[in-house]
């Protein structure tokens, strides 16, 4: 430096700047170091910046006030630092020779401005709004001019007058400009031209924010005021940058990916030249590789030892990282950064504790420290969290590219490929495995970071207390292993949790599904206690994983502590001259706080890699996948008259798989229509399928002119209205449509529907009945107007007088499609003779083809079809109809499921029923072969079941709504309150008070740690050495014990209670509501209450407030450590809990909606999903691919809208905290400066390490308020279902009936009167009648003339509105509901079993013998059915009774029935759910078991009831006749008309 400075201006004096009240740096060290550093810091930075200006161009900026300010006074400094450099030339042409820095200096800052001038320009070129680097350049340039600007002052000051006045001048000029340029730097220009920030309606401010902005995310700032003052909604969510979009992210991966793929491929062609591969030539198989057929990797292996096989296997992480891996990049560097930057405040502490012992030392140190410890924590927290704003991201766009990747990749996979995942699967692999992707990449820098941070920390360590330190580290490292094995404990029993969960949720759904059954046989108790049980175990689960957490918490607890006792101990005890003075002891404290956070995350970061690489294999799996063919169909062709043709084809559903279809040859002319007949299974739908190009084609080729509109066997219904459903994509029509409508017979069923064709129509089409949805999808193929029609076996879901209608105007060759080429697969023989060309399919080949008359005369295989098929299909053409009948709802299942149907039915109604009823009675007369029959009825019931449960919805759109709205804004103290009475109020403080205590201890221990390092300084280490140790450890292991104590007490007894006993109440409350409850409240809902809510309670609630508590307390203690130790801290403290509590209510309120906000918009994808794999082949056919993904895509990118403000919240949240612990720091720092006289250094090591540790308790403390805010909600909503207005008590205690009532059988109504609801018109009015003990009472009327009212009263599951019922002189009102059902019986027109033993479906409290239960089912023609079964009566039922056939459940019920033996048989007759024969099986059983008991029959045969003893006719609520059968008809009113209609009278 003398060269540089020459020998007049030494480079540094340690008496003129360190030692001394009034420091100053020489002229020298100012000229060089404090000119050049910036300078050095720009060139530097420049050509890494100017490169990345060069990639990233976004539009130029106009020439702005600001910019030609900026621009200027760059210039001027230019001007100015070289005025300096003439300067001293003129001084040299006066032989005044200055040193060469006066040369160097002046020349390197004018260039370095001219450099800053040109960026400030290149900048605005490249459309870049607010530089960074030149903010740091003249931050760097300000701070480093402050030195000589006093500098300068001061010497003038000295010597009375300022010596060198063209320098002194120029500098001012210099720092005014430099000061100048800062301020302006801190503003931000306009956006630059042609950006999408202009055209966008709800830009990201982020794109537009400043850089100091987007370093303390400031930009943020407006949406939480904007969440803080109303609840976010969607409309308030900024669009997502363009980097963030699916179409920018998915685009990146796919590139890559098909990268790896095509890489993958040449080196599987590379070796074909040294080995043949005995393979067919690729250009006959239906395939585009997705790596290639796996027979030709493994001949290639065999054939090719040498070559490296993995090179062919597609890497799908490869291109993960390759297209998302620089991005992430950026953020490691920062996290370097930050590493590094951590270990600088535990050497800061040191020098300020040595400080402090130094009583002569100049006060300007301690200053200087204390602000230097504050930046340091700044820039570190500034650091931090831009490196987690990268990870997140990151984490974010790869989420988005997967999910795109897989979504798309599912519209294109072969079948053999979807067979191998299921729908659920792949599901899964979009939420679940691409969230741990996204979770990873927030934790991937651990890996490198963490064992960075353990070196480094072990040694600063070892500087400090030498090789003792092993002893703490070894500890350390014997606590990772006792937490793996936590760990893992804690992972299998929440597998074990999980599945008692889901028996408790399956089970419970049953019972929300056979509510109404349960309540006629008042049989709530038998399963409110399985479910109990269920809960006793999961409870006893969860009490095993409290144990195990709380062991956990102790040891991550006290692991700091037993680490600082060993190492302490170790090192005193080791050598006499080891003394621990408070440098050493809070140093090494603050140095082991650092340790905690890396070994505690590296278990964590490897498990989730583990996991992370298992999901990576299964999507690699599922990206490799083969795919269809696109040109396996030739759509070009043009040549021929055909429409259709296939020549010599040959296909089959997967390679493995046998060929199901051989040398099909069809050619079918244009505007002809093709039926296809066959028996079930022989390759009709195949053959679709195979013209479709969904199959693999082994030889052959198939040729199709013009465009394909495709009707599947099973419809596919979108979510979506209906009319959207049926437009599919393409333009509104309105006269187009309403022809289309009324083709397919849908204009009645609009009427019917609540919106129209507006009707939102639900997952999988539930709320359409099977008819329905098909005609649906026939109409979405009618709309489409296409030049082929392949309809696969439209008309069988349909009933037979809509089948005929639909084909008639639609297929037929009267129909709209005339014209059209169609192929029509179908079973209606009465079609044939209608059709153009039929073609007989036998076992995969052609059999035969030709129309209708010429196969009739070559009497082949078409002629035999027609013989088995003529006589079944006379009879499954009336039996459809009378299904249909039953489906399309003219009888509803009972009239509670319909309020609608109280209406009057239209006459077309009643004259189809008379028809319909007679048809009926002449089948049963002839007592058709039942083998025809059962094969129908199971479809038939699950239909009737989900519309059953649909037709409840309409009337409740209004409280759906309601219901959400109840959960945005703050929760109320109450709530809280409630969760404590649930713990216990007095437990409740008790346990507050430990944490306390537990809390105490601990600062107990550090208070005592720093009385003993004063020890030091007073020379009395060895005198106390045992007992400084001593209780230092008895603290420490009091801490533990609280603090295990504590996590016991709290985890697993008392909150444990409350979620038992929330649980309890809940189930009570639900079981005990009334029939109506379940009516207006969907199952989903109160299902909801059950899984996640109690969930909630059960595993969040807890966590959250043992970590709130945990860190509420720690704070607390900081903050009076600190104000005790120097009271002016607490003037400090007051402002910022404001700023603290201000922020954090701001977060809290948007944190909690973002949450809501992003959980709604999840499932929406899945949904979506979902339904688009299952309706794939119809989404290909009408060439729907792209307008799909882009669908998912704007799902995605919704979801990621409510997501990324999600992030920067935590973000936002994170820096306004630190710094508010920062600050502690600073004032902690200062404070103990300035009564150092009477602090020992103790106590300053005290409060400031406490003091560095309060930001990330601060930090958890906001986070878990915002979490308990979450989940607290689920108490307040398990406490509103626990509160139902409930049913009649079921047991009365002074008046239960005798044991042996009802011994008559007496039924009276007095002026009996009764309405569904509060509000509705009454059902039933004013009956009075009297039916004696024995009687035979049959129930007619039409729909809605209350009939199934009359037994819901009886059961008491509707409440008198007036009069009353008694039974053998018992007013039924008065009884306990459970003593008067179960002393009724009823069989129900729906069969409801519930899944468990045959055993329990028929006697749930195990009240009868065996012997019993097979006499019952003797009686009841089960007998032979349950004696072949190899379990008996241990027979598992499956969900809903699923395993068994409808007729079987049907005679289940009645087996019950039989069990009971009641005096009085309610039968509610089953319409179309049963066969004849078991109908007639039932009535024979009824007439002869239950011969003196008194009979109520709701008929819909007549024959059934003609030989009752009275017959009672009901007409819109009122008796209208009430005779016997031959008086009724003699009478010829409306009984004589039924019959008359029903063919049993003349």
């Amino acid at each position: 430096m003398e060269r540089l400075c020459g020998p007049n201006l030494p480079f540094w004096e340690a008496n003129q700047t360190l030692h001394t009240d009034q420091p100053d740096l020489p002229q020298c060290f100012q000229l060089s170091v404090l000119s050049w550093l910036p300078c050095v810091y720009l060139w530097a930075v420049c050509p890494i910046y100017l490169f990345y200006l060069k990639r990233n161009h976004s539009g130029y900026i106009m020439m702005s006030i600001l910019n030609r300010f900026k621009t200027v006074l760059g210039l001027l400094l230019w001007i100015v630092c070289w005025t300096d450099l003439f300067y001293t030339f003129h001084e040299l042409r006066q032989d005044d020779t200055q040193p060469p820095i006066y040369f160097i200096t002046p020349l390197v800052l004018g260039m370095t401005m001219l450099l800053a001038t040109f960026l400030i320009q290149f900048e605005r070129l490249r459309g870049v709004q607010s530089s960074g680097v030149l903010l740091i350049f003249w931050f760097l340039s300000v701070l480093c001019a402050i030195v000589p600007f006093r500098s300068k002052i001061l010497q003038a000051f000295s010597q009375n007058e300022v010596t060198d006045k063209l320098r002194f001048t120029t500098f001012y000029f210099y720092f005014g400009l430099v000061v100048c340029e800062l301020i302006l730097c801190c503003f931000n220009e306009k956006p630059p031209l042609f950006s999408d920030v202009v055209t966008d309606p709800n830009p990201c401010p982020e794109t537009t924010a400043g850089f100091l902005s987007t370093v303390t995310f400031w930009w943020f700032t407006s949406m939480a005021i904007k969440g803080y003052k109303k609840p976010l909604e969607d409309k308030d969510l900024w669009s997502l940058n363009k980097r963030d979009t699916s179409k920018v992210a998915v685009m990146k991966l796919l590139q890559e990916w098909e990268k790896e793929l095509a890489k993958a491929k040449s080196a599987e062609t590379r070796p074909s030249n040294q080995a043949v591969f005995s393979k067919l030539p690729p250009s006959t198989t239906n395939h585009i590789g997705g790596g290639g057929g796996e027979s030709s990797l493994e001949e290639a292996e065999v054939l090719l030892p040498n070559q490296k096989a993995a090179s062919r296997q597609p890497s799908f992480l490869r291109a993960l990282i390759k297209a998302f891996g620089p991005y992430f990049l950026i953020g490691s560097a920062f996290k370097l950064l930050q590493d590094v930057i951590t270990f600088v405040n535990p050497q800061l502490l040191r020098m300020l504790i040595s400080f402090t012992k130094e009583k002569e030392a100049p006060d300007w140190w301690g200053y200087s420290l204390a602000f230097l410890m504050f930046f340091t924590a700044i820039l570190q927290t500034l650091i931090l969290h831009c490196q987690f704003q990268y990870c997140f991201i990151t984490g974010m766009n790869i989420r988005t590219a997967v999910i795109g990747a897989i979504y798309r990749k599912s519209l294109v996979i072969t079948n053999a490929a979807k067979r191998s995942s299921t729908v659920g699967e792949v599901v899964n692999l979009m939420s679940v495995d691409a969230q741990r992707f996204m979770d990873l990449t927030t934790f991937l820098n651990m890996l490198w970071s963490a064992p960075l941070q353990i070196m480094l920390a072990l040694y600063f360590l070892w500087q400090n207390l030498g090789p003792s330190v092993l002893a703490g580290v070894a500890v350390m490292v014997m606590l990772i292993p006792l937490n793996a094995v936590i760990a893992m404990k804690t992972r299998a029993y929440q597998v074990e949790q999980m599945q008692h969960k889901d028996s408790r949720i399956k089970l419970m759904n049953e019972i929300l599904n056979g509510i109404k059954v349960l309540k006629l046989y008042a049989w709530e108790n038998s399963f409110k206690e399985k479910i109990l049980a269920i809960r006793q175990k999961e409870l006893n689960v969860l009490r095993k994983m409290a144990y195990l957490g709380a062991l956990s918490t102790m040891a991550w607890t006290s692991a700091p502590f037993l680490v600082a006792l060993t190492t302490f101990a170790v090192y005193v005890s080791v050598d006499e001259n080891n003394v621990l003075d408070a440098e050493r002891a809070f140093v090494s404290l603050s140095l082991f706080n650092i340790l905690r956070f890396p070994l505690n995350m590296l278990p964590q970061v490897i498990s989730s890699l583990v996991q992370a690489s298992v999901s990576l294999k299964r999507i690699q799996r599922f990206l490799s996948h083969d795919e269809l063919d696109p040109d396996s169909v030739d759509r070009k062709n043009t040549a021929t008259e055909f429409a259709v043709t296939v020549v010599n084809g040959k296909f089959t559903w997967s390679k493995e798989d046998p060929p199901i279809l051989h040398n099909i040859n069809v050619m079918v002319p244009q505007g002809s229509l093709l039926a296809v007949v066959g028996h079930v299974g022989c390759g009709k739908s195949s053959l679709i399928s195979a013209l479709l190009g969904e199959v693999e084609k082994l030889e052959g080729e198939v040729s199709i002119r013009g465009s394909v509109a495709y009707v599947p066997q099973q419809a596919w219904i979108q979510n979506a209205s209906l009319r959207d459903n049926i437009l599919f994509g393409k333009p509104y029509n309105e006269q187009k449509y309403c022809c289309v409508l009324e083709a397919c017979a849908l204009t009645p069923d609009l009427e019917v529907l609540p919106g129209g064709d507006m009707t939102e129509i639900g997952e999988k089409g539930i709320n359409l009945s099977g008819g329905q949805r098909q005609r649906v999808s026939l109409a979405r193929a009618l709309y489409s107007d296409t030049d082929i029609y392949l309809l696969d076996d439209p008309l069988s879901a349909v009933d037979a007088h809509v089948a005929k209608h639909i084909f008639d105007n639609l297929i037929g060759p009267e129909g709209v499609l005339k014209g059209k080429t169609r192929i029509l697969v179908t079973h209606g023989i009465s079609f044939l003779p209608q059709v153009d060309n039929i073609m007989v399919i036998v076992e995969g080949r052609v059999s035969e083809m030709g129309s209708y008359q010429e196969l009739l005369k070559q009497n082949g295989a078409f002629a035999e079809f027609l013989r088995t098929y003529a006589l079944e299909d006379i009879v499954e053409d009336e039996e459809e109809a009378s299904e249909s009948m039953a489906e399309e709802g003219l009888f509803p299942d009972d009239a509670l499921s319909i309020h609608t149907d109280m209406v009057d039915s239209e006459p077309v109604i009643n004259e189809a029923k008379r028809n319909f009823i007679r048809q009926i009675s002449i089948i049963s007369a002839d007592g058709e072969n039942p083998k025809s029959r059962s094969v129908r009825r199971h479809t038939g019931s699950q239909r009737k079941h989900s519309e059953q449960q649909d037709k409840k919805k309409p009337h409740e759109l209004q409280k759906l709504i309601q219901s959400e709205t109840a959960e945005t804004g703050r929760v109320k103290s109450k709530v809280y309150l409630e969760y404590a009475k649930a713990v216990g109020v007095l437990l409740s403080v008790f346990i507050c008070f430990l944490y306390g205590c537990q809390s105490a201890a601990a600062i107990g221990a550090n208070i005592w740690l720093s009385q003993w390092t004063n020890d030091a300084s007073a020379n009395q280490t060895q005198e106390n050495l045992n007992m400084r140790v001593g209780v230092y450890a008895a603290l420490g292991i009091a801490q533990g014990v609280l603090l295990l104590g504590n996590c016991l007490l709290c985890r697993a007894y008392s909150m444990l209670r409350a979620a038992k006993l929330m649980h309890c109440n809940l189930l009570q409350g639900v079981l005990q509501a009334p029939q109506a409850f379940f009516e207006s409240t969907p199952t989903g809902r109160v299902l909801n209450r059950f899984s996640k809510d109690v969930d909630a309670i059960d595993s969040y609630i807890p966590d959250n407030i043992d970590i709130w508590m945990r860190t509420f307390w720690y704070t607390l203690n900081v903050l009076l450590i600190c104000s005790i130790l120097t009271p002016m801290f607490l003037i400090v403290v007051a402002p910022l809990m404001v700023f603290y509590w201000w922020v954090q209510r701001f977060y809290v309120a948007t944190s909690r909606q973002l949450k809501r906000l992003e959980s709604v918009s999840r499932s929406p994808i899945y949904s979506h999903f979902s339904e688009t794999v299952t309706g794939s082949s119809v989404i290909r056919a009408y060439g729907r691919h792209s307008a799909f993904v882009m669908m998912s895509d704007m799902k995605v990118d919704e979801n990621q809208k409510s997501y990324y403000p999600g992030i920067v919240s935590n973000r936002w949240l994170g820096v306004r905290i630190e710094f508010i612990g920062n600050c502690m720091v600073l004032f902690a720092a200062l404070f103990a400066v300035t009564g150092r006289e009477n602090l020992n250094p103790g106590l300053v090591g005290l409060s400031v390490s406490y003091a560095l540790q309060v930001t990330m308790s601060l930090n958890w403390m906001v986070r878990m308020t915002s979490d308990l805010e979450n989940n607290i909600v689920a108490v307040e909503r398990v406490k509103e279902y626990s509160e139902t207005k409930t049913e009649a008590p079921w047991e009365v205690e002074d008046k239960k009936p005798p044991p042996d009532w009802p011994t008559e059988g007496n039924v009276e109504f007095q002026d009996y009167s009764v309405r569904y609801r509060e509000g509705l018109d009454l059902v039933l009015k004013n009956l009075t009648l009297s039916v004696k003990g024995g009687e035979k009472i049959g129930i007619v009327g039409r729909t809605g003339a209350g009939k199934s009212s009359m037994t819901l009263c009886l059961f008491r599951l509707l409440e008198a509105a007036a009069g009353e019922i008694s039974i053998d002189g018992v007013k039924i009102s008065e009884l306990g509901l459970h003593d008067l059902r179960s002393r009724l019986t009823i069989i129900p027109q729906e069969p409801v079993l519930f899944s468990g033993t045959l055993k329990m479906n028929l006697d749930p409290f195990e009240k009868y013998s065996d012997e019993e239960l097979w006499g019952a089912l003797q009686q009841s023609h089960l007998h032979k059915f349950v004696s072949n079964q190899p379990a008996k009566l241990e027979l598992e039922c499956s969900e809903g009774g699923e395993n068994l056939s409808v007729g079987q459940r049907q005679l289940v019920c009645l087996a019950r029935a039989l069990l009971r033996k009641t005096r009085i048989l309610i039968l509610d007759e089953a319409t179309a759910a049963v066969d004849l024969e078991t109908d007639d099986l039932i009535q024979s059983t009824i007439r002869t078991q239950f011969e003196d008991c008194t009979v109520f029959t709701i008929a819909h045969r007549l024959n059934t009831i003609m030989d009752y003893t009275r017959v009672l006719v009901l007409d819109k609520g009122q008796i209208a006749e009430f005779d016997t059968p031959a008086n009724l008809i003699s009478q010829r009113g409306i009984f004589y008309g039924m019959t008359k209609d029903a063919g049993l009278t003349q």
